[in-house]
């Protein structure tokens, strides 16, 4: 007896011993002695990527892509259905909501905002909260919203900026400016009583800010009178793109040719129509001559930022999708959307993907279906042709007239107000029967897609809300 309660004395008092050197208490606070720790094999941090190309195909919802996928493999003569647009064989993806702080369906400003600034905000709004009230100075001014492209060239990276639009529209305007309105692009786009308050038009933020490429449309905005159908109606003598070259000795091009003989190692400025540039369909008839085509624009942006030794963030924008279904005309967007895929190829061939995140998106969709249960391989321009008919015969509508696998629920080519549809066109020009009469067809609030390949990408997952695509490209570059 007397020996085991020495025993057992002894075994507690060699294990307080113990605890004393290493020591972790159980269940019920007793300190125990610690097995040794072993140190965990060091998790391999995440790769950041030296490059950031976003490129947002504007209005290029989830049915204008499953459209122009199949439009893109009918054109080399296949059924379609099976192809798939460059960017779909990225591996990860996500679903984007793209609503505005104000508005269940959003505008390119608000959604664009979102995209470059982290913070979403209302319709009509670049840059600048949506406590501001749009259309006043005043209340912008008190509202910033950090810029991607400030923050960019802040640390170091060269910057691009793309579009087939305007070069001061919505979207490639969210880069580097804030305005209350997105139709201040021109001074001639302010209202007299919002001028001299400190609120400067797009144009002459474009021209002020700090950038390295910028191309697309939209040449009016930057002169006087003396040019025809310029946007400067108050500066009769008005030329920002020479003050510009002035400034910063670069080269402004306005030419397809200008654009792939113009020097390396500076700042490059191309405008190539007055207002958007032509559409790729419209090319095919011989129009917007000289204009470069968006993958023209694609590479020249890439081979001049690639030389910058910490990297670049780069912004393409293939702005002619949205104008194409609101114009009702669903071949124009698709064509758009099919030069777009072709300027993504174009990246994911010229890039390190080990060191380039390339992301592609939509800043919205629009209200574009396609139904009707054509057959497999079924023109997608065309009419409803049945599996059943074998091919011999268009499928009819209640009111015994043929109808088109693609249409939209509003637009220019409304049928509410017609005493009998007509035969519906069809082809490349033809504009889409719709539902319900508006001026121009409109946007939609479904969700858009996110595609995502390279350093980063693993984030484009699940459904997320639009303005985490500025945070996924924050850690991307791994800014903290």
């Amino acid at each position: 007896m007397i020996r085991t309660r020495l025993f057992t004395t002894a075994l507690i008092a060699s294990t307080l011993s113990l605890a004393a050197c290493n020591t972790t208490n159980n269940y019920n606070g007793v300190p125990i002695a610690a097995s040794p720790v072993q140190s965990a094999p060091a998790a391999d941090a995440p790769k950041k990527a030296k490059n950031v190309i976003l490129f947002i195909g504007d209005g290029m919802g989830i049915s204008t892509i499953t459209a122009a996928r199949i439009y893109e493999g009918q054109k080399r003569g296949e059924t379609g259905e099976e192809n798939l647009l460059s960017f779909e064989k990225f591996e990860n993806v996500a679903l984007v909501k793209t609503y505005n702080v104000d508005a269940q369906v959003p505008d390119s400003a608000g959604t664009a905002t979102a995209m470059h600034s982290g913070e979403k905000t209302n319709i009509g709004l670049l840059g600048v909260g949506p406590d501001t009230q749009r259309g006043d100075c005043a209340s912008g001014l008190a509202n910033p919203l950090p810029l991607l492209g400030e923050e960019a060239k802040g640390k170091g990276l060269a910057l691009g900026i793309v579009s087939t639009a305007r070069i001061t529209h919505a979207t490639p305007a969210s880069v580097y400016s804030r305005s209350p309105d997105r139709n201040w692009e021109s001074d001639m786009g302010m209202p007299e009583d919002q001028r001299g308050l400190g609120c400067k038009d797009i144009a002459t933020q474009l021209i002020e800010a700090d950038w390295d490429v910028a191309l697309g449309g939209g040449l009016a905005a930057f002169y006087g009178k003396s040019v025809e159908d310029a946007g400067r109606r108050l500066e009769p003598d008005a030329d920002l793109t020479a003050n510009w070259v002035q400034r910063t000795g670069g080269t402004f091009v306005t030419s397809a040719d200008a654009l792939a003989s113009a020097p390396m190692g500076k700042p490059l400025l191309g405008l190539f129509s007055l207002s958007h540039m032509t559409y790729m369909a419209e090319r095919m008839d011989g129009k917007g001559e000289g204009e470069p085509t968006l993958t023209d624009m694609t590479s020249q942006a890439i081979a001049r930022l690639k030389s910058d030794p910490e990297g670049y963030y780069l912004m393409v924008e293939s702005g002619r999708i949205d104008h194409g279904h609101h114009a009702g005309r669903a071949g124009w967007a698709l064509e758009e959307t099919v030069e777009f895929a072709r300027a993504i190829q174009y990246a994911i061939d010229n890039t390190d993907a080990d060191e380039t995140l390339i992301m592609v998106t939509a800043d919205h969709s629009h209200v574009f279906t396609i139904a009707g249960y054509p057959r497999r391989g079924n023109d997608i321009l065309g009419l409803v042709v049945s599996p059943e008919s074998g091919g011999a015969e268009a499928a009819k509508a209640a009111d015994g007239k043929p109808y088109t696998t693609l249409g939209y629920a509003n637009g220019p080519g409304a049928i509410a107000n017609q005493a009998e549809r007509s035969v519906p066109e069809t082809g490349i020009n033809a504009k889409q029967q719709s539902a319900i009469p508006t001026r121009s067809e409109t946007h939609a609030g479904e969700d858009v897609a996110l595609y995502a390949s390279g350093p980063g990408s693993e984030k484009a997952r699940g459904v997320i809300e639009q303005n985490k695509i500025y945070d996924i490209i924050r850690s991307a570059f791994g800014w903290k």
